[in-house]
């Protein structure tokens, strides 16, 4: 960033951390400032499909042309800093650093960042933000973060700035303690998500639900929220708090601004249906508070009927605790292998799945596609399929059932 002159420090930002929820909260916040008007960056991880989903402004993706541009800027500060001995940067920093290059030469006004991983030692944290967000801490990452909720709180902790205010989604007692500790430090204002309401109205669906908000700016009721789920709500509880918070800044919201946000709402890889019939559903839910929620949001939404389930990890995920949750309703099981390297040791998910779940049918087959078509093929009368696991899975099961 000093190589590039530091653009992070002109861009007025929203920086949002957290285990889980971190993609659609900031999705909220994006697009209800853009709905209100504003031109709106935001960068976010992992991509499903392409890296210039991470990219965006006003929802639109960054072009490839300018992709490579910003690419080949990089490259040149990379040159200069290996020539005075600096090692080279790791692939997330260089698309950070193309992130709030072209947020600050597209003049946006204000983005939207999301870290990639913990955030004390993200590569995102080299802002001075308006607001600093934390939606959930919940075990993932332990081998980098910690152990314990108190040291995965302590590096997510590490984005609350001195003075600037923070909101939090709702966190276990011991991450609380220590985030609160560490923002009365700072001296930076603590706001709960709590001071949202958002409760379910009178229907929900896979494919979105009504919503009745109480929010401190904003009171709306039977709103249409395209996203489904009782985890959607947390967040958008999340980004309503946030939303109050910069609107106590100066920044202008309506009511129509958040109506018309909420119906469009979109996040591919989040309870998403990419088929009818018959009905496939597909999450990443990668770790167990994901799978926790996830399989929770489902006994609700199809209380009556089991699933058949594709599931592949990749090797740092906490296999054993994820499929705790998973394994509800779910009447046969195929695991598969995520692509890439860090799918290597796939095999463990079909072994933990037998010592966790002995009288479900499982079978392991490495090839997504494969494991996608023999799902499709148990599935009988009543019966769904969900895709799940990682963003590797999903990437090539998704384009399976999609045109994206």
């Amino acid at each position: 960033m000093d190589e590039l002159g530091n653009p992070q420090l002109a861009i007025p930002c929203v920086h949002v951390a957290g285990t889980n929820g971190k993609g659609s909260t900031s999705l909220l916040i994006s697009a209800i400032l853009a709905s209100a008007g504003y031109r709106v960056g935001r960068f976010t991880s992992p991509h499903l499909h392409s890296y210039f989903e991470r990219i965006t402004i006003n929802g639109q993706e960054i072009s490839g042309c300018d992709f490579n541009h910003y690419l080949d800027v990089i490259d040149n500060c990379i040159a200069r800093m290996r020539a005075n001995g600096k090692e080279h940067p790791t692939e997330f920093e260089v698309l950070t650093a193309v992130a709030y290059q072209y947020f600050a030469d597209q003049k946006v006004d204000i983005a939207v960042m999301e870290t990639g991983l913990g955030g004390r030692y993200d590569s995102t944290n080299v802002i001075e933000p308006l607001l600093s967000v934390i939606t959930s801490i919940d075990y993932d990452h332990t081998a980098v973060l910690g152990n314990t909720l108190e040291e995965i709180a302590y590096n997510k902790a590490g984005i609350i700035k001195r003075g600037v205010p923070a909101v939090i989604g709702p966190l276990p007692e011991p991450a609380l303690r220590v985030v609160a500790d560490y923002a009365a430090d700072m001296q930076a204002p603590l706001y709960s998500s709590a001071l949202s309401q958002v409760v379910v109205g009178e229907r929900q669906t896979l494919t979105g639900q009504y919503v009745n908000i109480a929010a401190p700016t904003h009171s709306l009721d039977q709103v249409w929220f395209s996203l489904p789920g009782a985890y959607q709500r947390e967040n958008l509880a999340c980004a309503l708090t946030a939303i109050s918070v910069l609107e106590g800044q100066g920044w202008k919201v309506t009511d129509q601004h958040i109506l018309n946000a909420l119906y469009d709402a979109y996040i591919p890889g989040r309870l998403e249906m990419v088929s009818r019939e018959p009905l496939v559903l597909v999450d990443a839910a990668h770790n167990p508070h994901a799978a926790r929620s996830m399989s929770r949001s489902l006994h609700d939404l199809l209380p009556d009927r089991d699933r058949v389930l594709v599931c592949g990890m990749v090797n740092d995920k906490d296999a054993w605790n994820t499929l705790k949750y998973l394994g509800q309703n779910t009447c046969r099981c195929v695991i598969t292998r995520p692509k890439g390297e860090r799918g290597s040791n796939w095999y463990r998910v079909y072994e933990a799945w037998k010592e966790l779940f002995p009288e479900i049918p499982v079978q392991a087959t490495e090839n997504i596609v494969e494991a996608v078509e023999q799902g499709i093929h148990y599935l009988q009368d009543n019966q769904y399929m969900l895709v799940t696991g990682s963003f590797y899975v999903l990437d090539q099961a998704r384009r399976y059932f999609t045109a994206d």
